[in-house]
């Protein structure tokens, strides 16, 4: 089996592949005072709800974006685990180019993204990420990652809202009825889920046009990204395990399988 784990700034995922097969996924908090042991114990603990055991783990390979966390998480998996993890960063091979101005800019799950959207769906493509920010990334026909565009995610936004406002409370971000929103949550609800769709539809145009590219397609993932993708035709496909996939290709190409 396989261990594929992305790290990002609000949660950790982790999934389980048998041959192509995703058969099992794990999602926790990212918590960077945790200790190596704590890590692996957890981790452990995961496989073992699964009646999965550590044994049967023939590889790792970990996407993160929170540098704080990798020596902790990285030893946890070696003591626990035995698995020294591929870590994806500069140098390891994706086949994507990046041709924009600073490579080193590009967060490895960004990377994951696109090494996924392209592999999977073709080029030219534009992949949307719905995580703790909305990241929309351009990837052409011949695999150059040309452009990235980042915005506060919703969930980053709908904080913001309730934090910084005296009144208003924090609310479950779902699609509401109408966007004539009659109460407090129905328009906190309105303003933050149609505000993002009309984000997203107009950076969309706004790419195909910039970019001559009318035929692109466009891929979501990410946690909320399915309450925007079922409400705009421009959105092609929405993908959830979109980074689980492109963590298995990219360790394929590592591997030279």
């Amino acid at each position: 089996m396989l261990l594929v784990i992305d790290i990002g700034n609000t949660n950790i995922t982790l999934g389980l592949f048998e041959g192509e097969t995703l058969t099992a996924n794990f999602r926790i908090t990212t918590t960077i005072s945790h200790t190596s042991d704590e890590y692996g114990l957890l981790i452990c603990d995961l496989l073992n709800s699964k009646n999965i055991n550590k044994n049967q783990i023939d590889d790792v390979i970990i996407a993160s974006v929170v540098p704080g966390i990798m020596y902790s998480f990285t030893n946890g998996i070696k003591k626990y685990l035995d698995k020294k993890p591929i870590i994806v960063g500069i140098g390891t091979k994706t086949g994507i180019k990046i041709v924009t101005a600073n490579p080193k800019e590009i967060g490895a799950d960004r990377i994951v993204d696109a090494v996924a959207g392209y592999e999977l769906y073709g080029g030219p493509i534009l992949v949307i990420d719905f995580g703790t920010a909305t990241t929309y990334d351009l990837i052409l026909e011949d695999a150059s990652f040309a452009a990235g565009i980042t915005s506060p995610g919703i969930r980053i936004s709908a904080n913001a809202l309730w934090r910084d406002t005296a009144k208003l409370p924090e609310v479950e971000i779902e699609m509401p009825d109408s966007i004539l929103a009659k109460d407090t949550i129905t328009s906190m609800q309105a303003g933050l889920v149609f505000g993002c769709i009309g984000q997203t539809e107009y950076i969309i145009k706004r790419v195909k046009e910039e970019a001559k590219l009318s035929q692109m397609k466009v891929i979501a993932t990410g946690g909320l990204g399915k309450i925007i993708a079922d409400a705009t035709p421009l959105i092609d496909v929405y993908d959830p395990d979109l980074t689980m996939k492109g963590l298995r290709l990219i360790y394929l190409k590592c591997k030279g399988k």
